[in-house]
């Protein structure tokens, strides 16, 4: 099968969305399928294709959101290389520009369109609407994101059963929705795969000791990430327990708020902040964590909950619906509401080094369920229907034409 996923991001650029996109591609490949990938250049602006690879680099403007860019909707230049590789689906894991791109594209050439959905897009509206206009705002993002999803495309994944509910029960979506958590490449992350010299080298550059109990936070310094609610928790935790750090890797539009910030928590002695990390090298700082943690409400998988638990680190979680798909209380990991919640499970967890230990090691089984190799098959069960459904509506379509001459003939 010839696949192309469309996307406005891909590396170098880092987050868990360009992570799975990457870790698909590689396991469509060692599945025998050809796969090509259309993204924004955001590196030049130029138009950029890697034979061997099979990325089409685009060009486009900033759009002074992070490192995003915006591209021509239909870039002509692009259109004729894309024609060339002949696509028997299109996958888009974008609802804008290279979305748009790929939805041109497959109405015109007639080619089945799978999309996934990955961002709850109400919780980003405060970065344009900076608290005005909010619930109009999210009527137009309802209406959008019903029209990218329903109207134009095939097929609908979605990653847990939070976005599914709020696609049938919010959205009143009447198509197909798939649910499929996202895949990584777990073994990856498993400690008898990690050069523990590099994890020894790590610990020293921080600086951590081994006497220290390392908190890990992975993610993007924005507000929507909930990051406040770790730091002010870490100001109780530490006078109780002074060893136990925050590790907190990741850059991000608010990195430098968070950091002052720690430093009027009187924190930041026990607080890192180690700002962007190369995608190879994140199997060193999960090893280095006794625990992980996340606040944030705004995830619909959360891809760092999963590489935390292959690396036998337990998850300690906001209760959402989000994780409570891929953590199991007391078996895998934990959950909090409360900031006294938070608390006390690190407690519990820093206290009870048998009870972490059981934890942990269920966390590296629960996280074997989420292989590449899996995710792929699953995914490419939905492009297969996918193209069966465009061939029966070419086959309406077709025989509506016909019957709609024969009428006009007999008037």
């Amino acid at each position: 099968m010839r696949i192309g996923i469309f996307t406005e991001t891909y590396t170098p650029y880092i987050s868990g969305l360009v992570t799975s996109e990457v870790m698909l591609k590689n396991a469509l490949e060692k599945l025998g399928h050809e796969v090509y990938v259309v993204t924004a250049n955001l590196e030049s602006f130029k138009y950029e294709y890697n034979e061997e690879e099979r990325i089409l680099k685009i060009p486009g403007i900033p759009t002074g959101i992070y490192d995003s860019r915006l591209t021509s909707i239909y870039p002509v230049k692009a259109v004729n290389k894309i024609r060339s590789w002949k696509l028997d689906v299109i996958h888009s894991q974008t609802e804008f520009a290279i979305g748009t791109f790929a939805r041109l594209l497959a109405k015109q050439y007639n080619i089945p369109l799978v999309h996934t959905y990955h961002t709850l897009y109400e919780d980003y509206i405060h970065y344009i609407t900076k608290g005005y206009f909010n619930r109009s705002s999210k009527k137009i993002v309802e209406y959008l994101t019903k029209f990218y999803c329903a109207t134009t495309a095939t097929e609908l994944i979605v990653p847990t059963n939070k976005i599914y509910k709020l696609f049938k029960e919010k959205y009143k979506f009447e198509k197909n929705i798939n649910i499929i958590p996202t895949g990584i490449e777990v073994e990856r992350f498993f400690k008898e795969n990690v050069n523990l010299k590099e994890v020894e080298n790590l610990r020293k550059q921080l600086p951590i000791t081994k006497k220290d109990f390392i908190l890990l936070f992975v993610g993007r310094l924005a507000e929507e990430k909930n990051v406040e609610f770790l730091l002010e928790s870490e100001k109780k935790i530490q006078q109780k327990y002074p060893n136990i750090k925050l590790l907190i890797v990741g850059d991000g539009p608010d990195k430098e708020k968070y950091e002052e910030y720690a430093k009027e928590l009187g924190i930041i002695h026990n607080t890192i902040f180690t700002g962007k990390v190369a995608w190879t090298d994140m199997p060193y700082y999960y090893q280095l964590a006794d625990a992980f943690v996340t606040a944030s409400k705004t995830e619909t998988q959360g891809l760092t909950i999963i590489e935390a638990m292959a690396a036998n680190t337990v998850p300690v979680c906001m209760k959402d619906e989000a994780f409570a798909s891929m953590v199991t209380e007391d078996l895998d990991g934990l959950f909090f509401e409360t900031k006294e919640e938070y608390e006390n499970k690190i407690y519990y967890l820093y206290e009870n080094k048998e009870a972490r230990g059981k934890l942990d090691r269920q966390a590296r089984i629960q996280a074997e369920t989420y292989s590449s190799k899996y995710y792929a098959e699953r995914v490419l069960e939905v492009y297969i229907r996918a193209i069966h459904e465009k061939k029966e509506e070419n086959r309406f379509g077709i025989l509506s034409k016909l019957v709609k001459s024969i009428k006009e003939r007999w008037k």
